[in-house]
């Protein structure tokens, strides 16, 4: 709701201001340009959403999401032993980081959801795992940045995955920096 009236406060200030300095035409034009601009940058996030999409499928049929899950089943039982024996939340977790590897973080959503409706104890608090597992999907680890690399092909880049080291980089240490964070926090809130 509240980002509703910010929106709206900021269209009002830029017709108004707009109309104070003489640039309504302009302001009209970017408004239009704008539009038409977000329209093919959406087009085209979810044709890359949807091969993506597809290819993630294309692996869980042919068992490598599976075989992803008994490679991470370790470190996932450490992050959450509360779920160590819960084959069911552990896979939707895995489905979850599989995806957030991938760059694909809308298509990791419904694994997260799924996870998280898996965890939640019905106590109206979020338990420590509940916010491990918001913090590891929002900082997530991305090996293949698609929707960055998508973005950067579509601005023209003449080598969109030229900052795989970088995201490597910053994805590992965010991921670090809120798995001590959410450890931390989970000893001192006790």
């Amino acid at each position: 709701m509240a980002m509703t009236w910010i929106l709206a406060l900021y269209f009002s200030l830029s017709l108004l201001f707009g109309a104070l300095t003489g640039t309504l035409p302009e302001l009209s034009a970017a408004m239009t340009e704008g539009a038409a601009s977000a329209v093919t940058l959406a087009l085209s996030l979810a044709g890359i959403m949807s091969l993506w999409s597809g290819i993630l499928e294309v692996l869980r049929r042919a068992g490598a999401m599976d075989a992803l899950a008994r490679l991470l089943r370790p470190v996932l039982r450490r992050l959450y032993p509360a779920f160590a024996e819960n084959r069911q939340v552990l896979g939707d977790i895995s489905a979850n980081v599989s995806a957030n590897l991938l760059g694909l973080g809308n298509a990791a959503t419904p694994a997260g959801i799924r996870a998280a409706r898996g965890m939640y104890d019905g106590s109206g608090n979020a338990s420590d795992a509940l916010c491990m597992l918001v913090i590891c999907n929002t900082a997530s680890i991305q090996l293949l940045p698609t929707t960055v690399a998508a973005l950067r092909a579509d601005a023209g880049a003449a080598a969109p995955f030229d900052i795989l080291p970088a995201v490597w980089l910053s994805s590992g240490i965010s991921v670090l920096v809120g798995i001590l964070a959410a450890k931390l926090l989970s000893r001192i809130w006790r």
